[in-house]
């Protein structure tokens, strides 16, 4: 049975004229050709392609179809697209390639394509460099060594893939930036493409994302606000910078989406940690993004300047933990939204609105309560100005009991020090320095004895080895000492974190978000309105008491 074909017979002119066939020209460069760029440039492609077909007498040029810097192993190029669409419709009938590698580099499409594809529609294949034709020479195009060729040309894009996916995976561990934008709020380092410097500009609005947040304004509050100064998004500050950038969903107007404000809280690259690898592509040939477990992440620490501090960082991070309430209209999160939950069932807290003619208040209820059945947990109830009373009485008190205790470690330290002569650490160092010296001078003697012939060689070299060990013994201990005395004098005043934090609120007069979120860690309401509030730094609080208790000697020196 003759093969038949859904596609358009040749025009009546074209039937008279049965040696002309209308070809079209097929040229592709991509990044992954390495050192054959220059012979398969552009430009020399379509010369070496016009160059044939003016010596062929039946073919004529058309169209010539043109792909730069698109990969051979995906088919999707839209060049190549356009070519297929003319076939379809007949417009040409014929495809020149300089050799099958431009054609493309997958070589189970490639064969199907001039196997298949192009015989069924009645299309004459070229490929110069390959001396294949198949009207002129159909038995090449069914030798073993085209399908070998395709498999060449598809090796040799798996290497260079390989190649570039393990230069790219080195430089991550580097703690180079590899990606073809820089992070909003940096900027890529003219003298270094792989190092990020800071956009000052974008990175004071960093900041301001940042201290909204932890000061009780919501994502969606400070999205808002940006709009309503006129700051343009990321996507839209870096295109007016001249950048050829574009946002992978495709939205690229200037609004700040609440999205983008989430983004760059959540974004570690601000403390100057260079997180990368968090997405791959699949293969060479499926170029399908997947992401990666966060364990397998490439963080390198300290790899540029940080526009914040790890602090900061650290405190936005915690508000994503916490069950948060915006207050209606205001952009701003409730003051104690997110610490309160119940002390019996460990559920959070639900602000509710009690409102009459003559007077209204806020209070907090179990959610267990609430919203399960009445067994499940008793109400728990208290009014909110009464917890932010009592919170604010318990912080106050907490912070003297810090500068109190940030005082007297220090009084422990100056006592320590003014008292180090009597320290039994400070006379035994001493006296290794003496023994060291002791020895060093003996060594330094050996020298003339041998000369003057006092000692043989061989008791000069023994003693002057020994004399080296001995000295390389006092001075490990020496170092080992004067770093327990560094230790003794630094104790933990400057250093503690529980001090550190509390103690530079020490005139708190108001109860303010940020506040909350740096000293508190939760706080359980039990039933009858009692109040267990749990803070931060429990661990540094424990530090600081017990080193105090071990110096007492030296509180009242």
């Amino acid at each position: 049975m003759p093969r038949t074909s859904k596609y358009a017979p040749l025009t009546t002119d074209m039937q008279k004229k049965q040696t002309l066939w209308r070809a079209g020209l097929y040229v592709r460069l991509s990044r992954e050709d390495g050192d054959k760029e220059e012979s398969d440039s552009i430009g020399n492609q379509r010369a070496l392609l016009q160059e044939f077909i003016a010596f062929e007498s039946d073919v004529a040029i058309h169209d010539i179809y043109i792909d730069d810097g698109y990969s051979g192993t995906n088919f999707e190029r839209p060049s190549f697209q356009r070519m297929m669409d003319d076939l379809k419709s007949r417009v040409i009938n014929c495809v020149v390639v300089k050799d099958l590698s431009r054609f493309g580099r997958n070589y189970i499409e490639v064969g199907q394509y001039i196997e298949k594809i192009f015989p069924f529609m009645d299309v004459r294949f070229i490929s110069i460099n390959d001396s294949l034709d198949s009207v002129k020479n159909p038995q090449a195009m069914n030798n073993l060594i085209v399908p070998f060729k395709n498999i060449i040309n598809d090796e040799y894009c798996r290497d260079i893939s390989n190649k570039v996916r393990s230069s790219l995976d080195l430089k991550r561990k580097q703690g180079k930036f590899i990606g073809s934008f820089a992070t909003y709020g940096y900027r890529k380092d003219p003298a270094d493409h792989n190092h990020l410097v800071i956009d000052e500009e974008a990175a004071t609005v960093v900041r301001d994302i940042f201290n909204w947040f932890i000061g009780g304004m919501s994502i969606l509050g400070i999205a808002k606000k940006l709009n309503m100064l006129g700051i343009l998004n990321p996507t839209a500050y870096k295109r007016s910078r001249g950048l050829q950038y574009a946002h992978s969903t495709g939205n690229n107007d200037v609004y700040w989406p609440d999205s983008s404000v989430r983004r760059i809280l959540r974004n570690q690259v601000y403390t100057g940690c260079l997180v990368q690898g968090k997405n791959r592509i699949k293969s060479y040939k499926v170029q399908v993004s997947v992401a990666i477990p966060k364990k397998d992440w490439v963080v390198v620490p300290d790899a540029h300047e940080a526009i914040l501090s790890e602090e900061i960082f650290l405190k936005a991070q915690s508000l994503f933990e916490r069950d948060t309430r915006t207050a209606p209209n205001s952009g701003q999160v409730y003051l104690l939204a997110g610490f309160l939950k119940c002390a019996d069932c460990g559920r959070a807290m639900n602000r509710k609105l009690y409102s009459q003619s003559n007077r209204s208040y806020c209070y907090y209820i179990c959610s267990t309560f609430k919203k399960m059945s009445k067994g499940a947990c008793t109400k728990h109830t208290i009014r909110s100005d009464k917890v932010e009373e009592a919170l604010l009485q318990t912080l106050q008190k907490q912070i003297e009991l810090a500068v109190d205790m940030d005082a007297l470690i220090e009084t422990i330290n100056q006592n320590a020090h003014a008292n180090r002569s009597n320290n039994r650490l400070l006379k035994a160092l001493s006296q290794k320095e003496q023994q060291k010296a002791s020895i060093e001078r003996m060594k330094l003697s050996l020298y003339p004895d041998w000369k003057n012939g006092d000692l043989s060689k061989e008791d000069y070299q023994r003693l002057r080895s020994q004399f080296e060990g001995q000295i390389a013994t006092l001075e490990e201990a020496i170092m080992q000492m004067q770093c327990e005395l560094r230790e003794s004098d630094n104790g933990v005043n400057g250093s503690n974190a529980f001090l550190n934090a509390f103690v530079k609120h020490r005139n708190l007069d108001k109860l303010t978000r940020e506040v909350l979120v740096e000293l508190v860690e939760v706080i359980y309401v039990h039933e009858g309105g009692e109040l267990t509030i749990q803070f931060r730094f429990s661990d540094a609080f424990k530090q600081a008491t017990e080193y105090i208790e071990q110096n007492r000697e030296l509180q009242a020196l």
